[in-house]
């Protein structure tokens, strides 16, 4: 068996030249490579594939028919399954057919459509939709025996489960809503700050006259705004619920306070609120790599930025029409009252080769919510 999945892990990989000094073995899967999983059964799909299901470096998970209710978010240890936890914690079951409301504060487990029979030398790992983040929706992805949310590790066999807890706005899910993305990942894809340095003067991957690069690109948050001296939205409490599978229907003023810029070019955060703001800097991700926005380091501010973290190869690229894109922060403040100027390092952006050049590209040939964006509200609003 091990022999087998090693043949199918060389066939995935491809070995496309991107650019680099030497080949790349190691990456991130690309839209086909994906695909060919699913054809192998690696990656198992539950029912037919769903249109735009598969994005250029991710495939999106669709949540089953029953979602339970639990006491507590939790982990399973090795050797534990999920199934085994609910059996334990779950409080009621309730059916997703015709869809159904998720509470704010509540958690909620969700059997996957989709599971995983890796090969030995994949991994993988999730995070939210772009969407999901910015509706303050808490999903994380959890798989049997694996003691960490969203990390699938190499040759895991067996199901997978959405962790759900809305934080500000109840949202209606139902069976083939997609919450969360996940991304296939052969040994180590991440560049470092020299390949880093070296791809933004030849790509220019952030705007501005000089890139901070130390363990990832530095972005700033800015507090200056538009035109208008727009720089950001609070959510308001005690509103109406959210469908996630609606665009456009929801009215902005039901749901959002507009922060506008005062003078002093910052903004005090308020405890356990939650904002969308927006980057200073546009982001490019050229489309032999895709990005990833990690945590920043907590000692500087004790505040979180950017519930979904993944962007697609061709994100804000001039050939698709992104021209730089600015990344939308989700940022709530914990326990204390917390100043952030405008400029302020609020994140930083790893960049992972792609095993070869996707042959779905965002902005190109998928329909993109968010590319060339602005500050922007998910799309359920208008």
């Amino acid at each position: 068996m091990a022999k087998s999945g090693a043949k199918a892990g060389a066939d995935v990989r491809g070995d496309h030249r991107l650019g680099e000094s030497d080949t790349a073995t190691a990456g991130i899967l690309p839209s086909q490579a994906i695909a060919r999983l699913i054809e192998r059964g690696s990656l198992i799909l539950a029912e037919p594939a769903a249109e735009t299901q598969l994005q250029p470096a991710s495939l999106d998970l669709r949540l089953g028919a029953v979602a339970y209710r639990v006491r507590a978010s939790f982990l399973p240890q090795p050797g534990t399954r999920v199934q085994t936890k609910l059996d334990d914690l779950a409080l009621h079951a309730i059916s997703l057919s015709q869809g159904a409301v998720l509470e704010t504060g509540c958690v909620y487990i969700v059997p996957l459509l989709e599971s995983l029979a890796l090969p030995p030398e994949i991994e993988a790992s999730a995070n939210p939709k772009s969407s999901t983040g910015r509706l303050d929706v808490f999903t994380r992805v959890i798989a049997d025996g694996v003691a960490a949310f969203d990390q699938v590790p190499a040759g895991y066999t067996g199901p997978l489960y959405a962790e759900i807890c809305p934080q500000t706005f109840p949202i209606v899910v139902r069976k083939g809503s997609r919450l969360s993305q996940i991304r296939f990942r052969v040994g180590a894809a991440a560049s470092s700050d020299t390949q880093l340095k070296d791809l933004h003067r030849r790509e220019r991957l952030v705007s501005g006259d000089t890139a901070d690069i130390a363990g990832g690109i530095a972005l700033s948050v800015d507090l200056i705004g538009d035109k208008n001296g727009l720089i950001g939205y609070r959510a308001r409490r005690h509103t109406g619920v959210v469908d996630v599978d609606k665009t456009a229907s929801c009215p902005v003023e039901d749901y959002w306070d507009p922060i506008y810029a005062r003078g002093k070019n910052r903004l005090i955060l308020d405890p356990d609120q939650f904002y969308i703001l927006a980057s200073k800097e546009a982001v490019h991700v050229p489309p032999t790599y895709a990005a990833e926005m990690v945590p920043f380091n907590p000692l500087v501010g004790e505040f979180r930025v950017h519930y979904a973290g993944f962007m697609d190869p061709g994100f804000g690229h001039d050939a698709t029409g992104g021209s730089g894109s600015r990344v939308v922060l989700e940022v709530r403040s914990h326990k204390v009252p917390f100043i952030l100027e405008h400029g302020q390092i609020i994140g930083r952006l790893i960049y992972e080769r792609m095993t070869e050049k996707p042959d779905l590209i965002y902005g190109r040939d998928l329909k993109s919510n968010y590319q060339g964006q602005g500050l922007k509200l998910s799309k359920h609003f208008k």
